[in-house]
C-alpha cells in the first residue's frame, strides 16, 4: 500500500475515520531527519496491509500540526479508532517504528 498525502480536507476520513491503525507521519521537505526517515516510512507502507500510512507536511498543513501539537520533526503519530495512541519524535531506526505499531 503506498503513503496517502493528507491534507485537512482530507484528515477525517483518512485518518480519523479509518478502521486500520494509521502511522501519521508529520514532516516538511527541507527536514533532513524526515528525509532519512522517508524510505523507513515507505517500507513499512509496503509491507504492511493492517496499517494505513499517511504523510503530512507541516508547511502545507499548519492546521494540522498545530491541532496535534506537532511542535518538532519528523513526528510520527499513531492513531487507533480516530484516537492518538502514541507518538515519536525525531529520527528512529525501523524496528522503533515497528514497536509504535504494536510489533
Amino acid at each position: 500500500m503506498a503513503v496517502t498525502e493528507v491534507t485537512k480536507e482530507n484528515f477525517e476520513s483518512e485518518v480519523i475515520g479509518s478502521d486500520k491503525l494509521v502511522l501519521a507521519d508529520f514532516n516538511a521537505t527541507w527536514c533532513g531527519p524526515c528525509r532519512m526517515l522517508k524510505p523507513i516510512i515507505d517500507e513499512i507502507s509496503e509491507e504492511r496491509d493492517d496499517v494505513k500510512v499517511v504523510s503530512i507536511d507541516i508547511d502545507d498543513e499548519d492546521e494540522l500540526a498545530e491541532k496535534y501539537e506537532v511542535y518538532s520533526i519528523p513526528c510520527v503519530v499513531v492513531f487507533k479508532n480516530g484516537q492518538e495512541v502514541c507518538r515519536s519524535i525525531g529520527f528512529k531506526p525501523k524496528s522503533e517504528i515497528e514497536k509504535l505499531l504494536g510489533e
